[in-house]
């Protein structure tokens, strides 16, 4: 019995491992393609449209490695909050941020306002089908992380951590504002999109970094 549980453990830890991951993988190619992708300006241009032109591979498989992280994490989540609050849908929700985030890297956008270089200025005239779902899956991730983030806001709050109950329910705000701002078309809306992602997966990954410590 003792052997299973210790094996167990170890296993939550290493999905947990995986979720907390998510976060910096994420973070450290997109900066580093933002810094170095020519014609790339992220006032202008969100993240995936890195997944465009001849290094385009980058960033898809940026999607797919960082997906299947927070799908591994997922179970992390369950072994560490089995029988407590949050403890049904934190993973289900991290688990469909996943699937969402390795459907934005199976179905890529179109390129568009001048990315990559020598791509027209402004929208294109007609959107693919492929940019559609990519836009469709993109939206389940945010979704997906903005909630997990409350629910996780009201596990903390349960547990007597308001502290950190207030600060999981502004990553989740944090994400819902900077995605609203970006699809109302304000001004440097992928900047505000851009942080807003990585303000809730920083957040998501902190909590697992935390959770695997004590499984």
């Amino acid at each position: 019995m003792t052997s299973t549980m210790t094996r167990s453990s170890a296993s939550t830890r290493t999905l947990l491992t995986a979720a907390a991951a998510a976060m910096p993988v994420w973070t450290v190619v997109a900066l580093a393609q933002a810094f170095t992708r020519e014609g790339f300006d992220l006032v202008r241009h969100p993240f995936s449209q890195f997944a465009t032109g001849s290094l385009g591979w980058i960033q898809i498989t940026n999607f797919l490695i960082v997906g299947s992280l927070l799908v591994a994490g997922s179970f992390g989540f369950r072994g560490a909050l089995y029988g407590e609050p949050g403890g049904t849908w934190v993973p289900r929700l991290t688990l469909a941020a996943g699937i969402g985030m390795i459907g934005a890297g199976v179905f890529v956008m179109d390129p568009a306002d001048g990315f990559p270089v020598g791509t027209p200025a402004g929208p294109p005239a007609a959107m693919s089908w492929h940019s559609i779902m990519h836009m469709v899956t993109g939206a389940v991730t945010f979704i997906a992380l903005a909630a997990a983030c409350f629910v996780l806001g009201r596990y903390f709050t349960r547990t007597g951590a308001r502290g950190t109950a207030v600060a999981s329910r502004l990553a989740g705000v944090a994400l819902i504002v900077g995605d609203g701002w970006a699809i109302t078309g304000g001004h440097a809306g992928s900047v505000t999109l851009a942080t807003g992602v990585m303000i809730a997966m920083a957040w998501v990954s902190l909590v697992a970094a935390r959770f695997r410590k004590s499984a």
